[in-house]
């Protein structure tokens, strides 16, 4: 099978938490524009809580959510029980499409799941520390290597102030 890449993409505070109360804890248009660049046409995976926070499948991308419970019942939705069966759904959506990268979207708990299997991070790094109630998984650096990073100031429309960077697994 081809090799697809599987990204973990997330904006995180400053003090690593990447959510509140079921929705994130800021506003951020220009990373949100970003999000879409990045994720447009490849499969996304993501828990049923951040499905269910966006609250429709994301367009122009097959939606791969995990749940244990009930299933959702959408055409662009596919369910899977698990991350790995996840990934392997999105891996076989991915070589469908024609695309070799699968983007691993949140939440918390599949972040913390995913991040021993991810090859890249692309990292929203939210200039601020906040209180919420979920959260991203330290960066390892002797795991990860920072590559390209852009600083992106507060635009009209976002809450704060970002650094952009896109993480790379170490080779061991």
């Amino acid at each position: 099978m081809a090799d697809i890449r599987k990204t973990i993409v997330v904006a995180v505070s400053r003090n690593g938490i990447i959510g509140r109360d079921g929705d994130m804890p800021w506003r951020l248009s220009s990373d949100l524009k970003r999000f879409k660049a990045l994720t447009l046409g490849k499969p996304v995976v993501m828990g049923r809580k951040t499905y269910d926070s966006i609250g429709k499948p994301l367009p122009g991308r097959p939606n791969v959510v995990i749940s244990r419970q009930a299933a959702i019942d959408h055409p662009d939705v596919s369910m899977a029980q698990s991350l790995p069966e996840a990934i392997a759904l999105a891996e076989r959506l991915a070589l469908e499409a024609g695309v070799d990268e699968v983007c691993i979207v949140g939440g918390g708990q599949i972040y913390a799941q995913a991040i021993g299997l991810a090859d890249r991070m692309c990292v929203t790094h939210v200039e601020v520390d906040l209180e919420g109630d979920a959260a991203f998984p330290a960066i390892d650096p002797d795991v990860w290597q920072a590559g390209e990073a852009l600083a992106v100031p507060a635009g009209e429309k976002d809450s704060y102030p970002t650094r952009y960077v896109v993480y790379e697994r170490r080779q061991a």
